[in-house]
């Protein structure tokens, strides 16, 4: 395949998103970043600060991200839970979990519909779609059209934003 039609497939499907993140798309328009949700279980910050690690309160609190390929759920494959680190609110399953290039924990989809929610995150000269607790407001990571074959959402998370419950059913 020559790299005119990789780009030009790379544009037809920029123009194009699948109808799972066009929807995750127009969720995240209704409520822009700077209204950011926050959910019922919001702690104080001066709280988070002394239970969380610089790095957990930078990334969940800050909207901040780890460095790629350094988060140490990046690599995990125990089956399991991941819940919010903030919160405890159980997010994803082990078995949506898939390894990406990116160097951040990507997951399918999450455990249940309505544990995330998705704003409008224009920062960096770009429009993406911010994943946060639902329950609680953390910021975990983004979301992308990018994921694997029969399902096109890439969730991009910090595992900076995760505590990981090994064989944990819900």
């Amino acid at each position: 395949m020559n790299i005119l039609r990789l780009v030009a497939a790379e544009k037809e499907k920029k123009k194009n998103p699948s109808g799972a993140f066009k929807k995750l798309e127009d969720e995240a328009k209704k409520c822009p970043s700077n209204e950011r949700k926050s959910g019922p279980a919001v702690q104080d910050k001066n709280d988070l600060k002394h239970s969380l690690s610089p790095m957990q309160y930078h990334v969940t609190q800050e909207r901040g991200t780890e460095r790629p390929f350094s988060g140490k759920h990046l690599r995990r494959k125990e089956e399991g839970v991941y819940t919010c680190i903030v919160c405890d609110n159980v997010l994803f399953h082990s078995s949506s979990k898939f390894e990406h290039v990116c160097g951040w924990p990507s997951f399918r989809d999450v455990i249940a519909q309505g544990k995330v929610s998705y704003t409008t995150d224009t920062t960096h000269g770009q429009v993406r779609v911010e994943a946060t607790c639902a329950q609680c407001g953390s910021h975990l990571g983004h979301v992308f059209d990018d994921g694997p074959k029969n399902h096109p959402v890439r969730y991009c998370v910090n595992s900076a934003s995760l505590e990981f419950k090994k064989h944990t059913t819900v």
